[in-house]
């Protein structure tokens, strides 16, 4: 790594443990601590489990600072280059803007794959547990009394064996309706059961009226059978199966892959799981093209300052967040595929990038 390198990455390194540690610390005094003691004077919350909710909210409020703090740092850095008058000598020495914002953009891209990993393995586990603090230590173990497109997966090792889809869960009844089974074996599906419902009695659960099709390995129905009362083969219990059941936010990459391929097979809208799924990338990503943005930015004229970089910081996550949250609710409720509505704040800020890029590098 060359000496410029090295200089502009400790030039960057600063302002962005300062935005990650500022703004956490906004998300966390508008919203988390208020939540937590909602749970304090609404519930009795005790002070250990309002200490483990604050250290598992930790997680999924820094992954989104990562963009945020990635664009205040090339601002800023870049601004005290500028203003400095550093920049002016580099180029000077025959230093093109683009050599001068690589390292930039390296840092980024590092920190934005660094995102999707920290995305997948560890914002959704702390995300289950945080969930499930409230449940069993607040709520003292209250379930929902209903619950709609449950899922409910059996696995040998890391392979689906049995992936059981029911269109609703009672709580009161101990019910289920509109059962749909596949069963794999070594990752081809050899049958396939439905039913009409399914109840919980005498710690098994009985299926009615159901259908039975065995499948030839081209996928072809060799065998059908009918049923009036048959044994499920679940041996989970309705508590289990409704605490086993996670919110989009709550999965990972693979489960919300899994989860909308068995919804699509019983025609059920997953726009709400593959917008999650594709924001996974589309977020991390941001502080990618947030450094395309923030580094021409930083070196117009007047950006010296740290309060005139921290402003221009807010004001474009700001618009970023509206774009995105409108494009994801659109992209939610159909009005807009999926795939596009989680990368259209991106597209659009990749724009904004290009643009920036061209003009400062004339």
């Amino acid at each position: 790594m060359k000496i410029l390198d090295k200089y502009i990455i400790k030039e960057l390194l600063g302002p962005f443990l300062f935005g990650v540690a500022s703004f956490s610390s906004i998300f966390i005094g508008t919203s988390t601590l208020f939540r937590i003691a909602q749970y304090v004077t609404k519930y009795g919350a005790s002070l250990l489990s309002v200490t483990k909710l604050f250290f598992y909210s930790l997680p999924s409020i820094v992954v989104l600072t990562f963009p945020m703090s990635m664009l205040l740092a090339s601002l800023l850095a870049f601004g005290r280059l500028s203003g400095a008058s550093e920049v002016t000598a580099m180029r000077s020495g025959g230093i093109s803007f683009f050599r001068l914002s690589a390292p930039v953009l390296v840092v980024a891209l590092g920190v934005s794959l660094f995102s999707v990993a920290f995305n997948e393995l560890v914002v959704p586990q702390s995300t289950v547990a945080y969930n499930q603090i409230i449940q069993n230590e607040i709520m003292k173990n209250t379930t929902p009394k209903s619950q709609e497109h449950i899922i409910i997966k059996d696995l040998k090792g890391d392979t689906i064996e049995r992936l059981t889809y029911a269109r609703r869960y009672d709580e009161n009844s101990k019910s289920m309706q509109g059962i749909s089974m596949q069963e794999f074996d070594n990752g081809r599906m050899v049958r396939v059961e439905s039913a009409e419902k399914a109840e919980w009695k005498d710690g098994r659960w009985i299926m009615y009226n159901g259908v039975i099709n065995d499948l030839s390995a081209e996928g072809n129905v060799e065998r059908t059978m009918r049923f009036n009362q048959q044994l499920m083969p679940v041996d989970k219990t309705p508590k289990a199966i409704s605490q086993e059941q996670k919110k989009p936010d709550e999965m990972t990459i693979r489960e919300l892959r899994q989860n909308i391929k068995a919804l699509k097979r019983e025609y059920v809208n997953t726009s709400v799981y593959e917008v999650e799924m594709h924001q996974r990338f589309s977020i991390p990503m941001a502080s990618f093209i947030f450094a395309l943005v923030g580094t021409p930015l930083g070196l117009q004229p007047n950006r010296s300052s740290s309060s005139i970089g921290l402003g221009i910081s807010i004001i474009i996550i700001f618009i970023y967040y509206i774009i995105m949250t409108i494009s994801g609710a659109l992209g939610q409720g159909g009005a807009l595929p999926p795939l596009f509505s989680a990368w259209l704040p991106n597209l659009i800020a990749l724009a904004a990038g290009i643009y920036l890029v061209r003009r400062a590098s004339r």
